[in-house]
């Protein structure tokens, strides 16, 4: 049995993605193995477990790295023995991609415009002065697709020209997949195109669209989560300051969702009894 310096389980794997403290999770299944798969781990990318001592040249030594293969067997381990002899804080899954995905640990859709073997980071491109959707759903993207993911802001009339010059992917403006549908915004159209089913992200969904489309009645946060992107609008003239404020934003969000929603707050207007 692994010791547990060089794997984690599941469940403490499963407790950590979408929020800060989420290491950067690695599928290193066999490229075949990895291009037919129908869903992989959140906010996991592919890499060539042959050539960790490459790819793990460019990784921060004082970020934690999970590495998984789909049985947690000799594909994971050598990544993660190749990655922790150049000083990475590397463990391998247990039970690998197969026992996280089938256990209910949070796994989203394989899309090849995101989950590419052959490409190192996703680039995603919308509308400039962000509000409410254009920063949730680049939380959602950095915290659940691609922690890497490049996020570009632009004038709205060269949303799409850019995004096909950079070969990357325009959201939140007309005529493209992630976008409005109906009574749904961008936010919805993300987790349903990438096959969401974590409740509390449908959660924060209903937030989100209630803020963003003058619906204040879906949740009873919708008010305050509008004054807040607004407010972040206000104060910051630089969208990437504004996204990395919105980007801690949404993660208190997303813990209150998960763990904190029928907790309450008062002043203790009256001691209690000596």
């Amino acid at each position: 049995m692994s010791t547990p310096t060089t794997s984690i389980t599941a469940e403490e794997l499963g407790a950590r993605i979408g929020t800060p403290d989420a290491p950067l999770v690695f599928d290193v299944c066999r490229a075949e193995a990895f291009c037919e798969s129908e869903r992989v781990i959140a906010g996991a990318r592919w890499r060539d477990h042959m050539k960790a001592e490459d790819w793990g040249q460019d990784l921060d030594t004082s970020r934690e790295v999970i590495v998984a293969c789909v049985h947690g067997h000799n594909v994971s381990q050598i990544a993660t023995a190749k990655l922790r002899s150049l000083g990475v804080r590397a463990r391998f899954l247990e039970g690998g991609t197969d026992g996280f995905i089938t256990g209910g640990g949070l796994s989203v859709l394989r899309r090849p415009s995101v989950h590419n073997p052959e490409s190192t980071k996703s680039r995603w491109v919308t509308r400039e002065r962000p509000k409410i959707d254009r920063l949730a759903c680049p939380w959602f993207i950095r915290r659940f697709l691609d922690p890497q993911a490049e996020i570009i802001y632009v004038e709205t009339e060269w949303v799409k020209d850019v995004a096909e010059e950079l070969g990357a992917e325009p959201f939140d403006v007309d005529g493209v997949p992630f976008s409005h549908k109906g009574e749904l915004c961008s936010f919805d159209t993300f987790l349903d195109h990438f096959g969401i089913e974590d409740e509390s992200l449908r959660h924060v969904a209903r937030i989100v669209r209630g803020a963003d489309t003058a619906r204040l009645d879906l949740e009873p946060e919708c008010a305050g989560l509008l004054a807040l992107s607004l407010g972040f609008s206000a104060l910051h003239g630089d969208d990437q300051i504004a996204l990395e404020h919105a980007i801690a934003l949404y993660d208190g969000l997303y813990s209150w969702v998960r763990h904190a929603r029928k907790e309450t707050h008062n002043w203790p207007t009256k001691r209690a009894a000596a």
